[in-house]
Parts: structure tokens; sequence; C-alpha cells
């Protein structure tokens, strides 16, 4: 069987070295590249890939947003991601968002198609390291709310999480003595932090990482 791969990485080398790759062995063909994880979701939905290879870090949409959209969008298309991201944060984010696996691109050729073969057939799977980092947060998970968003400053947490309990911006911009401009301003930044397109998403982000109260 062939396994038909989504690239989406905002670097042509990249692009081309994977596509280069997946293009010599047997049982893989490449489907289709996208640069960014809007034209990534667009192109999961068109071509219905096996596997999409996708990076984290890109303008527009990135990864994760990506990510979470392709798998409530065609939930039998798995992900797969490949980044020089190593960070605990990144990591359980893109886990969280639903991918299957997750491999740093200074991994093995060998290692890197033996992960595209293992997710699109059901496994997940870890590169080295990250593996030993997962088992030890599943083994003793810390708060999520202590760190589940540590890019954000007092003020923007404090805003998602209002956000998040259901509060317009004029009602947000009242709790906190702000301006509606200013919590616009902040909710941008947030966006961008979480990777997140719009409020609906972000509130949906924050939930999961234990704000808000939903009813």
């Amino acid at each position: 069987m062939t396994l038909r791969v989504l690239l989406v990485d905002d670097h042509p080398v990249v692009r081309g070295g994977l596509r280069a790759l997946l293009s010599t062995v047997d049982g893989f063909e490449v489907v289709a590249e996208a640069v960014d994880g809007e034209s990534a979701v667009r192109e999961a939905q068109q071509l219905r890939p096996d596997v999409v290879l996708m990076d984290v870090r890109m303008r527009g949409m990135g990864g994760v947003e990506a990510t979470r959209q392709i798998r409530t969008r065609t939930p039998e298309v798995v992900v797969l991601v490949l980044t020089m991201f190593d960070d605990d944060a990144t990591v359980f984010t893109a886990m969280r968002a639903g991918a299957r696996g997750y491999v740093l691109k200074g991994a093995e050729q060998d290692d890197i198609l033996g992960a595209i073969r293992a997710v699109a057939a059901g496994q997940t799977i870890f590169g080295p390291g990250i593996a030993a980092r997962m088992l030890d947060f599943f083994a003793a998970p810390p708060p999520v709310e202590a760190d589940a968003f540590p890019d954000l400053t007092d003020r923007e947490r404090d805003i998602l999480a209002l956000l998040a309990d259901g509060q317009r911006t004029s009602s947000i911009a009242a709790a906190l003595f702000l301006s509606p401009k200013t919590v616009s301003n902040n909710l941008t930044n947030i966006f961008a932090k979480l990777e997140v397109s719009d409020r609906a998403s972000a509130i949906i982000r924050a939930r999961e990482g234990g704000l808000g109260n939903p009813r």
C-alpha cells in the first residue's frame, strides 16, 4: 500500500529534502506541499492524504492550530509533527491538538520514514528523548493551570481567563479597568501566541488549560 503524504513547512529547502527522501522509497507518494497552516488545512480537506507531515512554527496559522483544524474537519487524516522545537510546551500542545506523533528534524531518515509508517498504522510515535519526557509527564503530570500558557503575560492571562468565561470585549475591559481597544490589542497578541485564528478557538484552548467556568 502506498502512503499518501502532505508536506507542510514554510522552508522550501526542507520540503525539497523531504520530497526527495520520500521519492526514493517505495510505498510513499507526496500528494502536495503547503507553506502555512491555512493551505495545509485546505489541502488536507481536498486531497485526504494518509499522513500530514507538519511543521509547528510558520507564518500565518501555525502547525498546532492547523493540526487541530485538520483533525476536526478530516478526522481520518493523521498528523505527524516534524519540527526543530522540542520544548515541553510545544510538544504537549501539539499532542493535545491531535497530532499522532512528534519527531525532530534532526532525526535519522529511517526514523522519519518509520514514524510516518507507524502513525499511518494507528500508532503514536515520539522521537528519542521526547518519548522519555512524555512518560515522565504522564507519570507525574504537573498542574495544567500553572504552565499551560507560559508565553502569556499576566494581563494576557487575565484577559484569556475572562474570555474563556464567556465575557465580551467590553465586559473584559470593564472588569480589568482597560479600554476596549487595549483589550482587543491584547487579544490579537494572545491569538498569535496560542496559534489560533479566532475567539472560539482561543476559548477552547483556554478551557483545555483550566481557565474559565464553562456552563
